[in-house]
C-alpha cells in the first residue's frame, strides 16, 4: 500500500492551511493510497483548523495523524482528523483558553461579533473532540480547559482520553514518498 507521509511543522494560519490543501493533492495524484500526517504545531487560528479538519475527513484514502513531539491548541482539532492516532512516547497534547489579537479600535458590535464566535468555535472544538473520542475510559471536559482551566496530556493520558490509539514511534521506510509543510 502506497504511504505517503507528510511532515506538518508550524502554525495552523491560512498559508500552512493551503499548503497541506495542496500537498495532499499532489500526495494523491501521486497514487497515495493512505495519508500519514505527523504534526508538531503550536496550533494557530480556528477557522483554518476547523477548514483542515473537515478537508482531512473527505479524502479519498485513510489519514493516519501521528504527534512527533507537540499537538497544541488548534492542533488538536487537526490532529483528530485521522481515522488512526498516534503518539511518540516523549509528546504531549496541550488544551488552553481561545484569545485573539485585536489591533486598532474595536465598536460594541464588533466586540458583541468576536464574542460570538469565540462562543461557538468553542463549541465546536468540544463537540469534534467529544465525537472522536468517544467510548474513552476518561472523557475530557473540553469547555473547562478552554475557558479557564488548560490541561496537558501525556501519551498514556491521551490513550485513557480517546486521543489517540497507540503510543508507538512511526519509523519512515526508505520507499515512502515524504513530502514538508512548514511555516
Amino acid at each position: 500500500m502506497a504511504r505517503h507521509i507528510i511532515h506538518f511543522t508550524g502554525p495552523i494560519n491560512s498559508s500552512t492551511c493551503g499548503n497541506l490543501i495542496s500537498t495532499c493533492g499532489k500526495a494523491l495524484r501521486q497514487g497515495a493510497e493512505v495519508l500519514q500526517l505527523d504534526i508538531a504545531t503550536m496550533g494557530g487560528e480556528c477557522s483554518y483548523g476547523f477548514t483542515l479538519y473537515n478537508f482531512l475527513r473527505t479524502l479519498p484514502v485513510p489519514v493516519h495523524t501521528h504527534n512527533l513531539g507537540t499537538v497544541e491548541s488548534m492542533g488538536n482539532i487537526l490532529f483528530l482528523a485521522g481515522e488512526r492516532r498516534t503518539a511518540c512516547a516523549y509528546s504531549k497534547f496541550l488544551f488552553h483558553p481561545f484569545h485573539w489579537t485585536l489591533h486598532g479600535s474595536v465598536d460594541h458590535s464588533r466586540m458583541a461579533e468576536y464574542a460570538m464566535s469565540l462562543d461557538y468555535d468553542l463549541r465546536l472544538y468540544a463537540q469534534i473532540v467529544a465525537e472522536r473520542t468517544e467510548g474513552s475510559a476518561e472523557v475530557l471536559d473540553v469547555p473547562r480547559y478552554l475557558m479557564a482551566y488548560p490541561r496537558i496530556l501525556g501519551p498514556r493520558e491521551a490513550l485513557e482520553c480517546g486521543m489517540i490509539h497507540a503510543i508507538e514511534d512511526q519509523p519512515i521506510a526508505a520507499d515512502n514518498c515524504q513530502w514538508s509543510v512548514h511555516a
